[in-house]
Protein backbone atom coordinates (compact mmCIF):
# COMPACT_ATOMS: atom_id res chain seq x y z
CA UNK A 1 0.00 0.00 0.00
CA UNK A 2 1.23 3.46 -0.92
CA UNK A 3 0.29 6.54 1.09
CA UNK A 4 0.63 9.91 -0.64
CA UNK A 5 0.23 13.36 0.88
CA UNK A 6 0.72 16.88 -0.45
CA UNK A 7 1.60 19.64 2.02
CA UNK A 8 2.16 23.38 2.07
CA UNK A 9 5.05 25.24 3.71
CA UNK A 10 3.67 24.85 7.25
CA UNK A 11 2.82 21.16 6.76
CA UNK A 12 -0.89 21.71 6.31
CA UNK A 13 -2.14 18.68 4.42
CA UNK A 14 -3.53 19.68 1.02
CA UNK A 15 -4.40 16.23 -0.29
CA UNK A 16 -4.09 12.60 0.75
CA UNK A 17 -4.64 9.24 -0.91
CA UNK A 18 -3.99 5.59 -0.19
CA UNK A 19 -3.29 3.27 -3.11
CA UNK A 20 -3.47 -0.49 -2.85
CA UNK A 21 -1.26 -2.31 -5.30
CA UNK A 22 -0.59 -5.92 -6.17
CA UNK A 23 2.58 -7.77 -5.23
CA UNK A 24 5.84 -6.37 -6.57
CA UNK A 25 8.40 -9.07 -7.22
CA UNK A 26 11.34 -6.83 -8.12
CA UNK A 27 12.17 -3.72 -6.15
CA UNK A 28 13.34 -2.05 -9.36
CA UNK A 29 9.73 -2.19 -10.62
CA UNK A 30 8.64 0.10 -7.80
CA UNK A 31 10.06 3.16 -9.60
CA UNK A 32 7.64 2.96 -12.53
CA UNK A 33 4.70 2.36 -10.23
CA UNK A 34 5.59 5.36 -8.05
CA UNK A 35 5.86 7.65 -11.07
CA UNK A 36 2.50 6.53 -12.42
CA UNK A 37 0.68 6.82 -9.09
CA UNK A 38 2.25 10.22 -8.45
CA UNK A 39 1.07 11.71 -11.74
CA UNK A 40 -2.45 10.34 -11.17
CA UNK A 41 -2.44 11.88 -7.69
CA UNK A 42 -1.37 15.29 -8.99
CA UNK A 43 -4.10 15.18 -11.64
CA UNK A 44 -6.81 13.99 -9.26
CA UNK A 45 -6.23 16.83 -6.79
CA UNK A 46 -5.36 19.46 -9.43
CA UNK A 47 -1.96 20.18 -7.84
CA UNK A 48 0.07 22.76 -9.74
CA UNK A 49 3.22 20.99 -10.88
CA UNK A 50 4.95 24.34 -11.32
CA UNK A 51 4.76 24.90 -7.56
CA UNK A 52 5.89 21.41 -6.59
CA UNK A 53 9.17 21.70 -4.69
CA UNK A 54 9.94 17.99 -4.76
CA UNK A 55 8.85 14.44 -3.98
CA UNK A 56 9.93 12.71 -0.81
CA UNK A 57 9.84 8.93 -0.51
CA UNK A 58 9.79 7.33 2.94
CA UNK A 59 10.70 3.67 3.35
CA UNK A 60 10.62 1.37 6.41
CA UNK A 61 14.30 0.65 5.97
CA UNK A 62 17.73 1.17 7.49
CA UNK A 63 19.60 2.98 4.75
CA UNK A 64 23.16 3.88 3.92
CA UNK A 65 24.40 7.40 4.77
CA UNK A 66 23.92 8.50 1.14
CA UNK A 67 20.29 7.20 1.08
CA UNK A 68 20.86 5.05 -1.99
CA UNK A 69 21.22 1.64 -0.45
CA UNK A 70 18.96 -0.37 1.85
CA UNK A 71 21.00 -2.09 4.54
CA UNK A 72 18.01 -3.90 6.00
CA UNK A 73 14.22 -3.62 5.72
CA UNK A 74 12.59 -6.58 7.54
CA UNK A 75 8.98 -5.52 6.87
CA UNK A 76 9.76 -5.28 3.14
CA UNK A 77 11.78 -8.51 3.25
CA UNK A 78 14.76 -6.69 1.77
CA UNK A 79 18.42 -6.66 2.68
CA UNK A 80 21.49 -5.19 0.97
CA UNK A 81 19.39 -3.73 -1.84
CA UNK A 82 20.23 -0.78 -4.06
CA UNK A 83 17.62 1.93 -4.65
CA UNK A 84 18.70 2.17 -8.27
CA UNK A 85 15.70 2.91 -10.50
CA UNK A 86 13.43 4.01 -7.66
CA UNK A 87 13.37 7.68 -8.65
CA UNK A 88 14.54 7.62 -12.29
CA UNK A 89 11.01 7.95 -13.69
CA UNK A 90 9.99 10.84 -11.43
CA UNK A 91 10.57 14.18 -13.22
CA UNK A 92 10.87 16.24 -10.01
CA UNK A 93 13.55 16.62 -7.33
CA UNK A 94 13.45 13.57 -5.07
CA UNK A 95 14.58 12.66 -1.58
CA UNK A 96 14.54 9.26 0.15
CA UNK A 97 14.41 8.83 3.92
CA UNK A 98 13.54 6.32 6.63
CA UNK A 99 9.84 6.44 7.50
CA UNK A 100 10.15 6.80 11.28
CA UNK A 101 12.86 9.45 10.94
CA UNK A 102 10.51 11.38 8.67
CA UNK A 103 7.68 11.12 11.18
CA UNK A 104 9.91 12.35 13.99
CA UNK A 105 11.04 15.38 12.01
CA UNK A 106 7.43 16.32 11.22
CA UNK A 107 6.42 16.01 14.85
CA UNK A 108 9.33 18.15 16.03
CA UNK A 109 8.46 20.78 13.40
CA UNK A 110 4.79 21.12 14.37
CA UNK A 111 5.39 20.97 18.12
CA UNK A 112 7.77 23.91 17.89
CA UNK A 113 8.90 23.56 21.50
CA UNK A 114 12.59 23.13 20.75
CA UNK A 115 12.86 20.49 23.49
CA UNK A 116 14.99 17.40 22.98
CA UNK A 117 12.77 14.58 21.79
CA UNK A 118 12.74 10.87 21.09
CA UNK A 119 10.03 9.88 18.63
CA UNK A 120 8.67 6.33 18.70
CA UNK A 121 6.75 5.36 15.55
CA UNK A 122 4.24 2.52 15.93
CA UNK A 123 3.62 1.42 12.37
CA UNK A 124 3.76 -2.15 11.03
CA UNK A 125 7.47 -1.71 11.50
CA UNK A 126 8.51 0.17 14.63
CA UNK A 127 11.26 2.77 14.48
CA UNK A 128 11.95 6.27 15.63
CA UNK A 129 13.98 9.43 15.56
CA UNK A 130 16.12 11.36 18.04
CA UNK A 131 16.28 15.16 17.92
CA UNK A 132 18.81 16.94 20.13
CA UNK A 133 18.91 20.72 20.19
CA UNK A 134 16.64 20.76 17.16
CA UNK A 135 18.99 18.64 15.06
CA UNK A 136 18.58 14.94 14.29
CA UNK A 137 21.01 12.53 15.89
CA UNK A 138 21.61 9.91 13.21
CA UNK A 139 24.42 7.87 14.77
CA UNK A 140 27.78 7.00 13.25
CA UNK A 141 26.22 4.80 10.55
CA UNK A 142 22.80 6.44 10.26
CA UNK A 143 21.22 3.64 12.28
CA UNK A 144 20.09 5.48 15.40
CA UNK A 145 16.61 5.15 16.94
CA UNK A 146 15.89 1.63 15.69
CA UNK A 147 13.73 1.33 18.79
CA UNK A 148 11.62 -1.46 17.34
CA UNK A 149 14.50 -3.88 17.64
CA UNK A 150 15.43 -3.33 21.25
CA UNK A 151 14.68 -6.45 23.28
CA UNK A 152 11.74 -6.14 25.68
CA UNK A 153 11.26 -9.89 26.32
CA UNK A 154 14.38 -12.10 26.12
CA UNK A 155 13.57 -15.26 24.20
CA UNK A 156 10.11 -13.88 23.39
CA UNK A 157 8.04 -13.61 20.23
CA UNK A 158 9.87 -13.90 16.90
CA UNK A 159 10.48 -10.64 15.05
CA UNK A 160 10.70 -9.96 11.32
CA UNK A 161 14.39 -9.10 11.85
CA UNK A 162 15.14 -12.69 12.87
CA UNK A 163 15.61 -12.01 16.58
CA UNK A 164 13.23 -12.77 19.44
CA UNK A 165 11.53 -10.48 21.92
CA UNK A 166 11.82 -7.21 19.99
CA UNK A 167 9.51 -4.30 20.76
CA UNK A 168 8.21 -4.56 17.19
CA UNK A 169 7.15 -8.16 17.73
CA UNK A 170 5.05 -7.12 20.74
CA UNK A 171 3.70 -3.68 19.82
CA UNK A 172 3.30 -3.54 16.06
CA UNK A 173 -0.30 -3.24 14.75
CA UNK A 174 0.48 -6.43 12.82
CA UNK A 175 0.24 -8.32 16.10
CA UNK A 176 -3.44 -7.39 16.42
CA UNK A 177 -4.23 -8.33 12.84
CA UNK A 178 -2.27 -11.55 13.16
CA UNK A 179 -4.05 -12.59 16.36
CA UNK A 180 -7.63 -11.72 15.41
CA UNK A 181 -7.68 -10.95 11.69
CA UNK A 182 -9.51 -7.65 12.18
CA UNK A 183 -8.59 -4.06 11.27
CA UNK A 184 -7.49 -1.73 14.07
CA UNK A 185 -10.76 0.25 13.97
CA UNK A 186 -12.80 -2.88 14.67
CA UNK A 187 -10.41 -4.11 17.37
CA UNK A 188 -10.60 -0.89 19.38
CA UNK A 189 -14.33 -0.51 18.80
CA UNK A 190 -14.93 -3.98 20.23
CA UNK A 191 -12.52 -3.24 23.07
CA UNK A 192 -14.41 -0.07 23.94
CA UNK A 193 -17.95 -1.46 23.76
CA UNK A 194 -17.03 -4.77 25.40
CA UNK A 195 -17.88 -6.93 22.38
CA UNK A 196 -18.12 -10.74 22.44
CA UNK A 197 -14.32 -11.20 22.35
CA UNK A 198 -13.54 -8.30 24.66
CA UNK A 199 -11.73 -10.51 27.18
CA UNK A 200 -9.31 -11.82 24.55
CA UNK A 201 -8.86 -8.37 23.07
CA UNK A 202 -8.18 -6.83 26.48
CA UNK A 203 -5.62 -9.50 27.37
CA UNK A 204 -3.65 -8.89 24.17
CA UNK A 205 -3.92 -5.10 24.41
CA UNK A 206 -2.79 -5.03 28.04
CA UNK A 207 0.20 -7.19 27.11
CA UNK A 208 1.04 -4.78 24.30
CA UNK A 209 0.79 -1.77 26.64
CA UNK A 210 3.05 -3.41 29.23
CA UNK A 211 5.74 -4.15 26.65
CA UNK A 212 5.34 -0.68 25.16
CA UNK A 213 5.93 0.74 28.65
CA UNK A 214 9.19 -1.23 28.86
CA UNK A 215 10.29 0.21 25.52
CA UNK A 216 9.34 3.76 26.51
CA UNK A 217 11.17 3.41 29.82
CA UNK A 218 14.30 2.11 28.09
CA UNK A 219 14.29 5.10 25.74
CA UNK A 220 13.82 7.53 28.60
CA UNK A 221 16.53 5.95 30.74
CA UNK A 222 19.00 6.13 27.85
CA UNK A 223 18.16 9.60 26.54
CA UNK A 224 16.49 11.50 29.41
CA UNK A 225 14.12 13.51 27.20
CA UNK A 226 10.49 13.66 26.12
CA UNK A 227 9.28 10.50 24.43
CA UNK A 228 6.58 11.10 21.81
CA UNK A 229 4.57 8.19 20.40
CA UNK A 230 3.35 8.48 16.83
CA UNK A 231 2.41 6.25 13.94
CA UNK A 232 -0.85 4.55 13.06
CA UNK A 233 -1.30 2.93 16.48
CA UNK A 234 -1.08 6.31 18.22
CA UNK A 235 -4.44 7.21 16.66
CA UNK A 236 -6.07 4.81 19.13
CA UNK A 237 -3.86 5.35 22.18
CA UNK A 238 -5.40 8.44 23.77
CA UNK A 239 -7.89 6.63 26.07
CA UNK A 240 -5.11 4.32 27.23
CA UNK A 241 -2.37 6.92 27.80
CA UNK A 242 -2.99 7.08 31.60
CA UNK A 243 -2.58 3.31 31.85
CA UNK A 244 0.55 3.37 29.69
CA UNK A 245 2.03 6.12 31.85
CA UNK A 246 1.19 4.13 34.97
CA UNK A 247 2.96 1.05 33.61
CA UNK A 248 5.99 3.11 32.51
CA UNK A 249 6.25 4.91 35.85
CA UNK A 250 5.96 1.60 37.69
CA UNK A 251 9.27 0.38 36.25
CA UNK A 252 11.16 3.69 36.52
CA UNK A 253 12.94 4.34 39.81
CA UNK A 254 13.52 8.03 39.03
CA UNK A 255 10.10 9.43 38.12
CA UNK A 256 6.67 8.53 39.43
CA UNK A 257 4.31 9.90 36.79
CA UNK A 258 5.86 9.41 33.31
CA UNK A 259 4.82 12.99 32.49
CA UNK A 260 7.54 13.07 29.83
CA UNK A 261 5.50 10.61 27.70
CA UNK A 262 3.28 12.20 25.05
CA UNK A 263 1.22 11.27 22.03
CA UNK A 264 2.05 12.77 18.66
CA UNK A 265 0.43 16.07 17.74
CA UNK A 266 0.25 14.78 14.17
CA UNK A 267 -1.78 11.60 14.60
CA UNK A 268 -2.36 10.93 10.91
CA UNK A 269 -0.11 10.81 7.84
CA UNK A 270 2.92 11.87 9.85
CA UNK A 271 5.40 9.93 7.72
CA UNK A 272 4.20 11.39 4.43
CA UNK A 273 4.20 14.93 5.82
CA UNK A 274 7.58 14.37 7.44
CA UNK A 275 9.39 13.37 4.28
CA UNK A 276 7.84 16.40 2.52
CA UNK A 277 9.39 18.54 5.25
CA UNK A 278 12.81 18.04 3.62
CA UNK A 279 11.77 20.27 0.72
CA UNK A 280 9.96 22.77 2.97
CA UNK A 281 13.10 23.24 5.06
CA UNK A 282 15.32 23.47 2.00
CA UNK A 283 13.04 26.12 0.46
CA UNK A 284 12.77 28.25 3.62
CA UNK A 285 16.54 28.20 4.12
CA UNK A 286 17.08 29.74 0.68
CA UNK A 287 14.50 32.51 0.80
Amino acid sequence: RLRIAAADLVLNELAYQEVDNGPIHRFADMGGLLAQVLEEFLDRFAIDRGRLLGVGIALPAVMSPDSWYITAAPTLRLKDTTLEGLTDSIPYPTYVENDATSGGHAEFFVRGSGRNMAYLSLENGIGGAILVGGAPYLGDNRRSAEFGHMCVEPGGLPCTCGAQGCLEAYCSPRRIRGAFGVPLEEFFSQLECRGPRAGEYEALWDNMLRHLAIGVNNIHMALDCDVVIGGVLSEFLSPYLPRLREYAAGINFIVSDAANLHLSTLRRHTVSLGVALHFVTEFLEHI
